[in-house]
């Protein structure tokens, strides 16, 4: 590397850490989405439809970074908000970035915050295709609420089982590369914290309790 070479690559550094590796996962953009019900702030949260993926479970309006669509994971989030709850867009105000949150299944979630501008939730168009239910609960909930924690093991497996023919297929070959035997098996250990809300008869937990949690510390 030349000095003018190091100089070209110091212009496109930047002066703090970014997320390195993001095209590798998937990118979400979801919004913690606020209604002002009964003189205070609701979450409003949807019942996921059974059939999809990962479906009854409870979450915010969000879903996958689309290219063709959005320029940015804000986009993403206001978009699906808009399919999702039908919520007109002039009826959405986004309030700012909570954050960025990398999780154990390896997508990338950023999160904003927004408001949404309705007299009611009655006016709501939802996409039943993706959501079964929405309801609302109050912010101060959760203020007055510590989650449960619990854990779970993240590990690092080199081979799976092919589930058409029932043999080991082999996803790194830490053999052929010459690298220590303990790598051709299962490693790492990472324990994976897992936070839990229990509403009445709603049970929010996940990205979306993780979600609720950061928001709160910051209140």
């Amino acid at each position: 590397m030349r000095r003018e070479q190091l100089k070209v690559l110091q212009c496109k550094l930047s002066d703090q850490p970014d997320l390195l590796g993001r095209e590798d996962h998937i990118n979400t953009g979801v919004l913690i989405l606020l209604a002002f019900i009964n003189n205070e702030y609701h979450f409003v949260l949807e019942e996921r439809q059974l059939e999809i993926r990962q479906g009854g479970e409870i979450c915010f309006p969000g879903g996958v970074f689309d290219p063709e669509q959005d320029s940015d994971t804000r986009e993403t989030a206001i978009r699906e908000t808009v399919e999702e709850l039908g919520i007109p867009k002039e009826q959405l105000e986004l309030i700012g970035a909570l954050g960025t949150l990398y999780t154990s299944m390896g997508a990338i979630v950023d999160a904003y915050v927004g408001v949404c501008h309705l007299q009611n939730m009655d006016e709501l168009q939802i996409n039943h295709s993706e959501v079964r239910s929405v309801f609302t609960i109050p912010v101060s909930h959760f203020m007055n609420a510590e989650p449960e924690e619990y854990l779970a093991i993240v590990r690092v497996h080199p081979s799976c089982t092919d589930e058409s023919t029932g043999e080991e297929r082999i996803l790194f070959p830490s053999k052929k590369l010459g690298l220590p035997d303990r790598y051709s098996q299962p490693w790492g250990s990472r324990s994976h914290r897992i936070l839990v809300y229990q509403m009445g008869s709603k049970t929010v937990w996940g990205i979306t309790a993780r979600l609720i949690y950061e928001l709160i510390r910051r209140m």
